[in-house]
């Protein structure tokens, strides 16, 4: 038997607490995936007098699929549905903002969190009203990028002022929290944190929003996708091997729950020496290109590994304020332009 038709048939398994029917009859389970790898990933849809339950489920539907030889991760997210007999997706807007775009990878370390920052000033350059949202509630980077350390406020007690710095509209659960302060939360309170920061925040108008999110293929971005419409989401990696397998498994996620996949990004795609310029392919550059080519979507950048974009980074000052004519801060600007165009023509 097929992996694929044993996960399938142990999910038959699991009963929906209300409809008494299999979590596959009654709808509630969206968005089967399962990747070459042997990681699964699903949604639980559940009306909200049953959440409590649903975390239940969810518990038995993870112990259930681990013991499948060949599944290596479950990743599973639960959504609650107020009216229990529609089993469609619902999608609703945030109000203020015509665009939103993801930035995502497969994996940690290949500077997805410099990437989102430096096309969200790259977008601001270009006139356009821009806001960043941290998605990572574990890991949040964005205090440290752009070098904010102040709290942000809020006059009802209901929702939050985006703190602005660097012409961008900010909100980060780092802004909140300790520096050295762990986050130590189950996947229920990572979604309750993320979807007020996305929907209790006074952003204003916006004409794109970048929304920096965790690395893999987790709750945040199954319930992202889920509910808000995206215009589209951009993947960043590195051009070795291991890194281009974590970010096809979040390639494939976004094209499992219909998100427009705009480009790839080779992020440190060769080395450029700060003395003699001189030109190195430390990870054997074209990686990500040869990648794009296969899949037949667009190879949107080649970031270099250069000292300007770590100093700036480290600074707090992103590379496209901080070096406005650098080689590298137009590699970024071009990034905006293109993926501006790209939005702009769905």
């Amino acid at each position: 038997m097929s992996l694929q038709n044993q996960v399938v048939s142990s999910l038959k398994t699991l009963m929906d607490p209300m409809s008494r029917l299999n979590i596959i009859e009654a709808g509630i389970l969206q968005g089967l995936n399962i990747t070459e790898s042997g990681n699964v990933s699903f949604i639980l849809e559940l009306n909200t007098e049953y959440m409590k339950n649903g975390i239940s489920l969810k518990e038995r539907a993870t112990a259930l699929l681990e013991k499948i030889p060949g599944v290596t991760q479950v990743q599973i997210a639960l959504t609650a549905q107020r009216n229990p007999k529609a089993n469609n997706k619902v999608q609703k807007r945030v109000p203020g903002i015509k665009r939103i775009i993801v930035v995502g990878s497969g994996k940690g370390g290949v500077g997805k969190s410099t990437t989102a920052v430096n096309l969200a000033c790259a977008f601001q350059t270009m006139g356009l009203k821009v806001g960043i949202l941290d998605g990572d509630i574990y890991g949040p980077s964005l205090p440290r990028l752009l070098g904010i350390n102040q709290k942000p406020t809020s006059e009802d007690g209901k929702t939050i002022n985006p703190i602005e710095a660097h012409g961008l509209k900010c909100m980060s659960i780092g802004f909140m929290l300790a520096e050295k302060m762990p986050t130590i939360w189950r996947g229920p309170m990572v979604q309750t944190a993320f979807q007020q920061m996305l929907r209790q925040v006074n952003w204003g108008l916006l004409d794109i929003l970048v929304i920096d999110l965790p690395p893999g293929t987790g709750d945040v971005h199954l319930t992202l996708a889920q509910t808000v419409p995206l215009s589209g989401a951009i993947i960043v990696s590195t051009p070795q091997d291991l890194a281009l397998v974590d970010a096809r498994r979040g390639l494939e996620m976004f094209l499992k729950v219909n998100v427009p996949i705009l480009g790839l990004v080779e992020n440190m795609s060769y080395f450029l020496c700060p003395h003699c310029q001189g030109r190195s392919e430390i990870f054997e550059h074209g990686g990500v290109h040869k990648e794009a080519q296969e899949l037949k979507i667009p190879l949107l950048a080649e970031i270099p590994l250069h000292m300007s974009i770590r100093e700036s980074s480290e600074k707090g000052i992103p590379l496209v304020q901080d070096q406005p004519a650098s080689a590298e801060a137009t590699i970024y600007r071009q990034l905006a332009h293109q993926v501006n165009e790209l939005v702009a023509s769905k």
